[in-house]
């Protein structure tokens, strides 16, 4: 099982206020956290950064100073997340079986994690990490009034790292691109061809940064839990 990693690092950030892929978390980037993990996966042997072109050489100083040697290249990223990806895609050679796709602001996803929706992904074909969805859900008015519930019963929120065969997910991809589609995440283009997607729980923490108070979070985390994390020379 040899897998091709592409992280997905080109957004805008809006609601963050700054770039949060490169804020510091204990001592590193949040984008580099993120490398250093799928460095740590053994079943990962390359990485692509799809990403601004301004950040490319400031990407490849710091995977050769932590040397992640893993580390493929950056790739310019496209204005919507699934123009990102399937630049990255391009890219995937054809001796990798499997294709991860990861945000790069996800930088608390464990090695482990990675590796067991791998397996998944290899024996059916597409796999995502996926929590419960455990918050009591209300349905709002454009008056910011509750107006209804939602039942969470089988409601799960999506993760990364979602991961796919290859010719699997270049057909999706094709799809999407053909029919002009914009897809949030890898499931909803599977969706689009009708590929069912299994769902591989993760019950660790696996926090998207997305507002400045998510960094104050994965610290305390990072640092609690410090021997399940890459660390950095």
């Amino acid at each position: 099982m040899k897998i091709s990693a592409i992280i997905v690092a080109a957004g805008s950030s809006r609601r963050m206020g700054f770039d949060k892929l490169e804020a510091d978390l204990d001592g590193e980037s949040v984008l580099t956290r993120s490398l250093l993990v799928f460095q740590a996966c053994p079943e990962v042997g390359e990485i692509w950064v799809v990403t601004n072109p301004e950040k490319f050489d400031a990407i490849e100083a710091t995977a050769a100073r932590l040397e992640i040697n893993r580390f493929a290249g950056t790739i310019e990223g496209g204005a919507e997340r699934h123009l990102s990806v399937s630049a990255g895609l391009e890219r995937v050679g054809d001796d990798f079986d499997l294709v991860a796709v990861h945000d790069g602001a996800r930088p608390l996803v464990s090695a482990a994690a990675i590796a067991r929706c791998a397996n998944e992904a290899s024996r059916v074909g597409a796999a995502t990490l996926a929590h419960r969805v455990a918050d009591t859900l209300k349905r709002g008015n454009d008056d910011l009034e509750v107006c209804g519930a939602v039942s969470r019963e089988n409601l799960w929120a999506m993760e990364t790292p979602q991961i796919f065969q290859r010719e699997l997910l270049r057909k999706a991809y094709a799809k999407v691109l053909a029919d002009g589609e914009i897809v949030t995440d890898e499931v909803s283009a599977m969706e689009a061809i009708g590929v069912s997607v299994s769902l591989v729980e993760n019950t660790e923490p696996n926090l998207k940064i997305t507002v400045p108070g998510d960094l104050v979070v994965a610290a305390a985390i990072l640092r609690g839990g410090a021997e399940s994390f890459p660390t950095v020379a």
